[in-house]
């Protein structure tokens, strides 16, 4: 079941992150389907968290689709090189986003083999936001697509993560975001192995 506008448009961020992991992120992007099991998720809580994009309500050209309604992809650009994929959440004008860094591939392989130039699977494939947004074909042309269509959705498998193998942690690269930067708002699967390798603080 694709997951519904519902789903997203909660006010509870935190929330919304954990209950993305077992969820399963779809692309059919010019034909390829490919599918992966959500693993590793990261809260972004608008306006008040020095981590977001759009602490303090900033508008910007990049950062305005996350102040639209959630259930829309809001796709950028990190170092020039690696397109990351997060989920807008919560109402419109109220800038929540839950970053997407890492699946474990289910469908299509092959082609996520080669988006990414490997000729064997392993975690690396798709552990990290940036690996994963290459294997699944996600680019910054789909920032503002909406997660109902049928380009980039997510759906409900059934798959349920106990609580207790829910891991909470501090966020990835946002040792700027000062007393934010502690703030528990990254979550994984305990023990799956395509979980990123990166260290919060």
């Amino acid at each position: 079941m694709i997951l519904p506008e519902s789903f997203y448009t909660r006010k509870d961020v935190v929330k919304i992150a954990q209950e993305l992991l077992g969820k399963v992120l779809v692309t059919n992007i010019d034909g390829i389907y490919t599918s992966g099991m959500i693993v590793e998720t990261e809260a972004y809580a608008g306006a008040a968290d020095k981590a977001s994009h759009a602490h303090g309500n900033r508008r910007t050209k990049r950062t305005e689709i996350m102040f639209g309604q959630g259930g829309m992809a809001y796709v950028y650009l990190c170092y020039g090189i690696h397109h990351l994929f997060n989920v807008v959440t919560n109402m419109r004008d109220v800038p929540h986003a839950v970053l997407i860094r890492a699946v474990e591939p289910l469908e299509g392989i092959e082609h996520m083999l080669e988006r990414r130039g490997k000729e064997k699977l392993t975690p690396s494939l798709t552990a990290g936001p940036g690996a994963m947004s290459m294997a699944l074909g996600i680019h910054t042309s789909q920032t503002g697509k909406s997660l109902l269509d049928n380009e980039i959705y997510i759906e409900d498998r059934g798959f349920r993560i106990p609580s207790k193998d829910i891991v909470p942690g501090t966020r990835v690269g946002v040792a700027y975001a000062q007393e934010d930067a502690y703030l528990p708002y990254r979550f994984f699967i305990r023990g799956n192995k395509y979980v990123s390798k990166g260290k919060g603080l």
